[in-house]
């Protein structure tokens, strides 16, 4: 907190002019006004004694007047040093919440994680639902495959003709190809259930 002023050039003059012509001054204010002769800095208590004799005794300079080119004296803070157990245990602190922040933030991450898309739990279920989609691309194909190679075999003993019998075999497959993606359709909609 402020206790005193900086003086300048405009307050030297101005209590020199004072000291000269004011004979009702007391004597303990004129030595403070003449030690700052010396001196940059005039505490609070002097400049009460100057302006109440100002006021006293009439005067045409005023006390803002005096202290225009003049500044407040700030004393600089002086911290005391820390204590060193304090320190100690501000660090502690400061540590333990880190690793509080830390723990919070990574409570959701999952060490085996192999990726953005998931764990390696999710790729083995990815895994299997792949797998079984191939199974069932894979059977869909030999099961046609086989009922076009049985009906255009089997068609030999009825039709004489090779245009009649891949008819026939491509009749047999198609009927049984839909017949095999029904079941598969109705298979899924059971495993995905209704909407």
């Amino acid at each position: 907190m402020a206790s005193s002023f900086k003086i300048g050039e405009r307050f030297r003059e101005k209590s020199t002019d004072l000291l000269e012509r004011e004979s009702a001054m007391s004597e303990e204010l004129k030595e403070e006004l003449n030690a700052l002769k010396d001196q940059s800095i005039i505490p609070f208590k002097t400049v009460r004694k100057l302006h109440k004799l100002l006021q006293e005794n009439g005067h045409p300079v005023y006390l803002h007047e005096l202290f225009e080119d003049s500044a407040l004296h700030l004393p600089e803070v002086i911290k005391p040093p820390r204590n060193p157990q304090l320190v100690a245990r501000l660090e502690k602190i400061k540590a333990k919440l880190a690793n509080e922040e830390y723990k919070r933030i990574t409570r959701n991450v999952n060490p085996q994680e192999m990726n953005n898309h998931g764990n390696f739990a999710d790729f083995g279920r990815q895994v299997r639902s792949v797998k079984a989609v191939v199974v069932t691309v894979f059977n869909f194909l030999v099961t046609v495959v086989a009922a076009f190679a049985c009906s255009y075999m089997g068609s030999q003993y009825i039709f004489t003709e090779t245009t009649a019998r891949v008819l026939a075999a491509v009749i047999a497959a198609s009927v049984v190809g839909l017949a095999e993606l029904y079941v598969l359709v109705r298979t899924m909609e059971g495993e995905l259930g209704d909407p």
